[in-house]
Order: structure tokens, then C-alpha cells, then sequence
């Protein structure tokens, strides 16, 4: 019997008009009454969330959700911080300078905003700002506080030329932090210990759950820790081809319902 569901958001929870459908809430929402822990798995920061976690009652007591990809595991009742990992001040100059080398434009997150160093704002970090309803706002790196937390930094660009931009992130920088592709045009730098993987097996090992019992689902670079690790990995029909291999159960679309079909043939026809 499986008692958690890890669920990352764009491209898997939501459709691609960013909405929950009235099937994968129905879902959602026969799981729980199961007995099913529901846990939203998301690189957006914890702000972009909460429409979606009030929408879906996901806000009651013993209720948690994982953000920044892993930086934060929060109860969402009780807003109790379970876990945070993040980057300073000197990680945000060192990824800076190195983003300047590479001509690639870059943002990071506090708890509240999403903050840009360049003038010229990339679309997608506008982007970005409007999906999650996270205000944005240009900050020169001298008007950074030094004592601000930061669970992320993203690199910015067209997917063909941050293709080469990641080719040319020096081995030391690999090696330092954690770094995965959200999206075609997204590149994510985290601290070290940080995933979405990482995430879930900590808040089951806080819940008494074990790893056969958990399922994930996803479709980018950024659920791959998770579909690994859970008991059972599930990949959206509209998955990266990395975790269509790794996962054991393939389901539909993120357009086609495909959680409430997971859901369906993993849980409620059991």
C-alpha cells in the first residue's frame, strides 16, 4: 500500500494552461481519503504555491510540500520549516562573476522574491514572475544583504544556447553545488545537498514512511532523484527521455490527466 505521493508541478501536475483539472483534483482528493499523503514536490518557490495548495485542501493539519526543488520542506499548516538548505552571499558573487564569463543572464530567490542582477531582464525570469506570482525585482549585486538566505540561483537563456552554456561551467562549479535543468531554459544551481530526491526521503523518514511506499511523479531533470528513489517512479507521457528510463510506470500527459490516471491505477483500483 502505498502512503505518499510526491508530485512535482509544471509539465506534471498542471496542464500546460497551469491549471489543476477538475479530474486530477477528484483524484487528489479520493487519495487522501485513503489515507494517502499528498506532497507537492516543486522547483518554484514556496509563494507560488499557495493558491495551489489552498485549491487543493492541501493546507491541513500533517500536510507538507517540498519547494526549491528541495531547498525547503515546509508544513503547510503550521508553516514549521522542516528543512532548508540554501547558498550566501559568496556562492551569489562566485555564480555572478561566473554567469558574466559564460554571457548568460541569471535570478535568485529569497523566502518573498525573485531577484535579477541584469538590466536587461530576460523574458523568461519575467516569465517566471507572472507563473509563480512571486514579485520581481532588479537588485545590483551591492544591494544584495550579505545575511540574505538564497535556496537558489538559475541560469537563464534560449535552450540552444544554454546548452553550451552548461558545457562550459567549469568542473570546480560541478562539483560544488547541485545543478539540474528544470526546463528547456532554466539551469538550476542548489546547494550541494540538495533534491527533490533528497527532499522526500527525508520528510518519509520524519513520517515513518517507508521508500517502497512512496510514489513520484514527474517529467524533468529535476524529479529524476525523486523518481529514483521512490518505490515507484512515474513519468508523465510528456517526460525528458532520463526519466521515461528511470521510472516504473509511464502514465499520460500532463494535458491528458495523467496524475488522476496514476492515481487511478496505482491507488484507487487497488
Amino acid at each position: 500500500m502505498y502512503k505518499l505521493i510526491a508530485i512535482d508541478m509544471d509539465g506534471t501536475l498542471l496542464n500546460d494552461h497551469h491549471e489543476v483539472t477538475p479530474e486530477v483534483t477528484e483524484a487528489l482528493h479520493a487519495a487522501k481519503k485513503k489515507g494517502v499523503k499528498i506532497v507537492l514536490c516543486t522547483g518554484r518557490p514556496v509563494g507560488g504555491v499557495h493558491r495551489y495548495l489552498e485549491s487543493l485542501e492541501l493546507n491541513q493539519e500533517g500536510d507538507y510540500v517540498i519547494a526549491y526543488n528541495g531547498a525547503l520542506v515546509q508544513n503547510t499548516h503550521t508553516n514549521e520549516v522542516v528543512s532548508e538548505l540554501s547558498l550566501n552571499y559568496q556562492d551569489l558573487k562566485d555564480l555572478y562573476e561566473l554567469s558574466l564569463e559564460l554571457d548568460t543572464t541569471m535570478q535568485f530567490f529569497d523566502s518573498a522574491h525573485l531577484y535579477t542582477p541584469n538590466q536587461n531582464i530576460s523574458r523568461y525570469t519575467v516569465l517566471e514572475s507572472y507563473m509563480t506570482q512571486v514579485p520581481l525585482c532588479y537588485r545590483t549585486l551591492e544591494e544584495v544583504p550579505e545575511d540574505m538566505v538564497i535556496p537558489k540561483v538559475m541560469f537563464i537563456n534560449e535552450e540552444e544556447k544554454l546548452n553550451n552554456i552548461i558545457a562550459s561551467i567549469p568542473p570546480k562549479f560541478k562539483e560544488k553545488y547541485f545543478m539540474v535543468r528544470s526546463s528547456p531554459f532554466f539551469y538550476e544551481i542548489l546547494h550541494p545537498e540538495v533534491s527533490k530526491g533528497n527532499a522526500v526521503k527525508q520528510l518519509a523518514s520524519i513520517l515513518g514512511i517507508n521508500r517502497e511506499e512512496i510514489i513520484a511523479i514527474g517529467d524533468n531533470g529535476n524529479d529524476l532523484t525523486m523518481i529514483e528513489y521512490a518505490g515507484c517512479g512515474v513519468a508523465m507521457a510528456n517526460a525528458i527521455p532520463e526519466v521515461k528510463k528511470a521510472a516504473n510506470f509511464h502514465t499520460m500527459s500532463n494535458n491528458e490527466n495523467g496524475v488522476a490516471y496514476a492515481i487511478q491505477e496505482l491507488i484507487l483500483n487497488k
